[in-house]
């Protein structure tokens, strides 16, 4: 055995080490501390959740996709319901389309708090996890008196919601944006401006608008280099088109520039949450009459739709055949893309202590890869 061979140690980072995110390895060739090769490991949690929906009715493929995110469910649901609608013909209400659109805003806003306590957590900064975890769990709150769960929901259902906004349920997201306003500034002082996560963060896995252009990079890694494109705003969806928001850009690429580009778009759903609350329709039908369970079928015909996720865009093709199942369903999510392709490369050169780091930075989810 050569010098070098002998000098090699292959470790497995994960699949429950608290700074994977989620259930996943990576499995790493170290000289010292310094990563020479990197592999991703997946299939340690639910997989294969498009052929699950391919052998179920439409009704019954509603409940499962929400796993494909555990931390965010909803957009999940949404590019699900959507999909049934434009191959259906079905037209949701203003009313439900408001409704599902302050859903989504206020995923994004409870997956950031979960990223930001993952984000710390990995490098050391034990008290902003127990802090945004706290926070995350009000927005949680929300959730469960608006759709009965917690995490999983299954509410944007194909024709709307299943059900209306509870009594005084906005005045209660307005508290609880207000709450989250002066919490984040409270984050900028101890994480976002803190030495130690600067030091940690700034010149580390590194991404360029050529590596993004290339491999179709998408989230806070593309908008982190300086690219400025998110789907709300390229392809306009239920009522985004009638909202005002900026898209949030930073220019280093790095790990600290695409947390700063998330605390901003926190800041920015924020924003959008508000303008909801002023226009949320008083009356409407929330959910559109639909077939009876055996009989809803999709016609020959195929959509792709799209969601921009917490993590960046979610795409899902639906096939329908003129069945009441499903013919084909692809799910195309930020993981596999920045879980293989991205992280394997990032990896190579860096230090160990970096590993959990980086990952974060990326937003994946391993079920997302697996599907």
């Amino acid at each position: 055995m050569s010098l070098d061979k002998q000098k090699i140690i292959t470790i497995f980072h994960g699949p429950q080490h608290p700074g994977i995110t989620g259930n996943m390895s990576v499995e790493l060739d170290l000289i010292g501390e310094t990563i020479q090769r990197a592999q991703t490991h997946v299939g340690y949690l639910h997989r294969g959740f498009e052929k699950l929906v391919e052998r179920r009715t439409i009704v019954q493929g509603f409940t499962i996709v929400c796993r494909i995110c555990v931390p965010e469910p909803d957009p999940n649901e949404e590019n699900y319901a959507r999909a049934v609608e434009g191959l259906s013909g079905l037209e949701i209400s203003d009313k439900a389309a408001w409704i599902r659109t302050m859903v989504l805003e206020m995923a994004r806003l409870a997956n950031f708090f979960l990223w930001m306590g993952g984000q710390a957590g990995s490098i050391g900064l034990g008290l902003i996890p127990q802090w945004s975890v706290c926070d995350r769990d009000y927005m949680l709150d929300l959730f469960e008196e608006l759709t009965g769960g917690r995490v999983y929901h299954m509410y944007a259902f194909p024709g709307g919601v299943r059900r209306d906004l509870p009594a005084g349920f906005l005045e209660k997201l307005e508290a609880l944006l207000r709450y989250y306003e002066e919490r984040i500034e409270v984050y900028n002082n101890t994480f976002f401006d803190n030495v130690m996560f600067k030091t940690r963060a700034i010149g580390v896995g590194i991404v360029t608008k050529e590596d993004v252009l290339k491999n179709a990079y998408v989230g806070q890694v593309m908008r982190g280099c300086g690219i400025k494109r998110d789907v709300r705003k390229d392809m306009p969806y239920l009522m985004y088109d009638q909202l005002d928001f900026d898209i949030p850009t930073q220019s280093d690429g790095d790990v600290y520039a695409r947390a700063l580009v998330r605390r901003d778009e926190a800041l920015q759903s924020i924003k959008i949450l508000r303008q909801i609350i002023q226009q949320m329709p008083k009356e409407g039908e929330i959910l559109q009459k639909i077939p009876k369970h055996r009989k809803f079928v999709l016609p020959k015909d195929d959509i792709y739709v799209q969601t921009e996720t917490s993590r960046g865009a979610m795409s899902y093709y639906m096939a329908g055949d003129g069945t009441e199942k499903i013919r084909r369903m692809q799910v195309r999510g930020p993981s596999l893309i920045h879980g293989f392709t991205l992280l394997e490369k990032l990896l190579v050169g860096s230090e160990l202590s970096d590993v959990a780091m980086t990952m974060n930075s990326l937003g994946i989810c391993p079920p997302e890869i697996e599907r």
